[in-house]
């Protein structure tokens, strides 16, 4: 699979814009011999001091979160994952203080769920990669919350919701998408991959997939979650070893194997991306014929 679709990337590799001061889907199951452990870690208390420093973050308290999603209301969320649920939220636009809902800015509160199979870990992993990686096509994280035993996080507002919802919940809301449109989310992904790629400390997206792409009223793309996001390789290696997490469907083969990841894994996901934007097939479809169940090995002939 490789060749067309690291190219794409490669041919905007070049365009990506500077790194400041830092040298449960339904697309398939998240899948890690370490994901169900990293739930009990969410219950150890932690300081701020593990958060790199990063000025352009704001530290909300749990209580003006709360007012600011009417109490994590449920006719406030928006969607929910590994991590938790997702909460429509309001902010004052200049001082990005929590308003009343209906005033200011709406957000995207996520807020960590303590039996979830993602814990503090990803939650860290997400402050510390977002509050330093600033690109057009990366979703921009606002500020966090680390109260007692919360640990949320808080985004901007993305109006069109994910590309997974484009693709495969159809409906008045999600009309099906024109070529162009997706041509367009797919460059907008190349880039926000580039970027990472070609970043001073190479980062390795490592869950790369379309609910994690997000799409703003413009259908501008934006890549999100970056919990399992790793440092790449330096030096003279060739690659990172680490146990395998990710998602089922989307991971490469030679990951799957052997743990060794490098930004390779992340275009073979690209491409099994780019299948589903081209077939309207999911990566993983169990409801289809055994042989259909997975959309790479049922495109290959």
């Amino acid at each position: 699979m490789g060749a067309c679709w690291s190219n794409c990337i490669k041919s905007v590799s070049s365009s990506g814009t500077g790194v400041d001061s830092r040298s449960r889907s339904r697309n398939g199951n998240n899948f890690s011999s370490s994901r169900v452990s990293s739930a009990s870690i969410s219950q150890t208390p932690r300081s701020e001091g593990e958060i790199w420093q990063s000025s352009n973050l704001k530290t909300f308290t749990f209580s003006e979160l709360k007012t600011a999603t009417r109490n994590f209301s449920p006719d406030t969320v928006l969607g929910a994952g590994g991590f938790g649920s997702v909460f429509k939220g309001w902010i004052d636009e200049h001082s990005l203080t929590a308003t009343k809902p209906g005033t200011g800015i709406v957000t995207a509160v996520k807020r960590l769920n303590k039996e979830g199979f993602q814990g503090h870990k990803e939650w860290l992993a997400e402050i510390n990669y977002l509050g330093q990686l600033h690109h057009p096509n990366l979703v921009k994280l606002i500020g966090y919350c680390l109260e007692d035993e919360h640990r949320l996080l808080v985004y901007e507002f993305m109006a069109w919701g994910s590309m997974e919802n484009h693709l495969f919940r159809r409906g008045s809301y999600f009309p099906p998408l024109p070529w162009g449109i997706r041509m367009k989310v797919a460059l907008g992904a190349a880039k926000g991959l580039a970027f990472l790629h070609n970043a001073k400390t190479q980062v390795i997206y490592r869950d790369f997939k379309t609910s994690n792409i997000l799409l703003d009223s413009n259908y501008n793309t934006k890549l999100s979650d970056f919990g399992l996001a790793r440092d790449g390789p330096t030096g003279d290696r060739s690659h990172v070893s680490t146990r395998v997490m990710g998602t089922y469907g989307y991971a490469a083969p030679e990951y799957l194997a052997t743990g060794h990841l490098t930004a390779k894994s992340d275009i073979y996901s690209f491409g099994v991306v780019l299948l589903e934007m081209l077939s309207g097939r999911r990566a993983v479809d169990k409801n289809r014929p055994s042989r259909e169940h997975n959309l790479v090995d049922w495109a290959k002939p």
